[in-house]
């Protein structure tokens, strides 16, 4: 990492009442000074009249300065806090670096003050990454899934499970100097049941960083089906407001229209989109290839069908190709609409010869929509009962997790099974607590942790 102090604006762009300029290195009392006209206040707004190398006045300011290693990225922090244009924000960060020209001051990168506040030991990877999670939550539930990562509630758990593996190592590494004990050690010592505690403990861990995943990036669901079914009436109804175009017109909805929601919490990315058909229009065409793009990258795929209309080869034919458009990995839900053009009698007999266990529901009236709501987030995993105390988490987070409960299991079949490698066994645990290690950062490749933080935004 480079040791150049670094400046960039960490408000978002745009106008707005306030812009704020932030600054980091080691030793930048003398360039608070400069801006200051005197020596500032730890913690104190300090106000000031910023002016250009001519003279002229730029803005009046309030400066912060944080003293090392009392700041966020435990280096010397100073803030400048402006008025918020966008323009005038980047007159003052422009200003600045010129000042700080004699210090070093450089433009910082993506996520360049949450990577010093990383490596100085104020956060951990997992808080680290909490940041960016809350500052781009999209629900309420997310917002308080990424303030308890932020706390260091994921990172608490995952460091118990550490500090419990390591115990069981010092165990096991310790019996293998006294090779004719180490079972009957191993036996007196409980190793088998410290392990299952492990494992239960791990799995719970599962439980929750899996709901704080579908927390953080939410699912992206698509509403498909052949024209005029009602695919977007529902995508109004769930909105509940007039987003989409709705005409008896079949061929309405030409392009894709996105839009989100929350259910229960969960950010829900919907996707209205053109009817499946053939089609000489060329907008049309176009806008029908973009709903094949949405099938293959969607979670969840509502596919719709009109209740009023009996099925043909035509509906059979377009059910199988978003089958085998659709990832692997998806779900396909089968939604019958229009349930209040038809009576309970004629419902019946199309309800007991459909397959897939639809959903029945009507777009217009809303029937229907609490039990395809609660499709939907049964499918996606969701459980409401284990939400309020998720945290928000990521896929490498998973893949560790799973990976260490994977060494886990290998450990304990060397451990204890008819033939017993007590060294595969230490090995095992090893191998588990170095992959719990790359979620909070205490074992992680340079290039992984590059990656991680330029995702992050600038100034932040």
């Amino acid at each position: 990492m480079r040791k150049n102090p670094i400046a960039a604006i960490a408000t978002p762009p745009g106008a707005g009442g306030v812009g704020i300029v932030r600054l980091s290195g080691e030793s930048l009392s003398g360039l608070a000074q400069k801006i200051l006209g005197k020596t500032p206040n730890p913690r104190y707004a300090h106000h000031t009249v910023l002016k250009d190398s001519q003279g002229s006045h730029i803005d009046e300011l309030l400066l912060i300065y944080f003293q090392s290693p009392a700041s966020f990225t435990g280096e010397d922090v100073i803030e400048l806090h402006c008025h918020g244009g966008a323009r005038l924000t980047q007159m003052v960060l422009n200003r600045a670096l010129e000042l700080g020209e004699e210090w070093g001051l450089e433009l910082a990168g993506p996520g360049e003050f949450s990577l010093r506040a990383y490596l100085n030991g104020k956060i951990d990877l997992a808080q680290a990454e909490a940041i960016a999670d809350l500052i781009g939550a999209q629900s309420d539930a997310a917002i308080r899934g990424a303030a308890r990562s932020l706390q260091g509630q994921f990172s608490e758990r995952v460091n118990f499970l550490i500090e419990q593996i390591t115990q069981l190592r010092i165990l096991v590494e310790s019996t293998l100097d006294f090779p004719e004990e180490e079972i009957e050690f191993l036996e007196a010592s409980k190793a088998r049941e410290q392990l299952s505690t492990i494992l239960r403990d791990l799995d719970a861990l599962v439980e929750k960083t899996e709901q704080g995943k579908i927390l953080r990036d939410g699912l992206r669901l698509a509403l498909v089906g052949a024209p005029n079914v009602g695919k977007s009436s529902l995508l109004n109804c769930l909105l509940g407001e007039e987003r989409a175009i709705v005409t008896p017109i079949a061929g309405t909805t030409r392009d894709r229209i996105q839009e989100t929601i929350s259910l229960e919490g969960v950010p829900i990315h919907l996707t209205d989109t053109a009817g499946l058909r053939e089609s000489s229009d060329v907008v049309e065409q176009i806008g029908i290839e973009r709903t094949w793009d949405e099938i293959a990258n969607a979670d969840i795929i509502i596919f719709m069908r009109d209740l009023s209309q009996s099925q043909n080869h035509e509906d059979l034919e377009l059910e199988q190709k978003v089958k085998e458009c659709a990832d692997k990995r998806a779900h396909i839900v089968y939604v019958f609409n229009k349930l209040d053009l038809l009576d309970a009698t004629k419902i019946s007999p199309i309800e007991s010869a459909a397959q897939h266990d639809p959903v029945f529901i009507s777009a217009k009236t809303g029937v229907g929509l609490d039990q395809l709501k609660e499709r939907i987030l049964s499918l996606a995993g969701w459980q409401s009962n284990l939400a309020a105390g998720a945290f928000t988490a990521r896929d490498r987070h998973l893949v560790a997790i799973h990976k260490a409960k994977d060494h886990l299991l290998k450990a304990q079949i060397h451990g204890f099974s008819g033939n017993q490698r007590l060294e595969l066994f230490a090995e095992e645990l090893r191998f588990a607590q170095d992959e719990l290690g790359l979620i909070t950062g205490k074992l992680l490749p340079d290039e992984l942790l590059g990656k991680i933080f330029s995702e992050f935004c600038i100034g932040k």
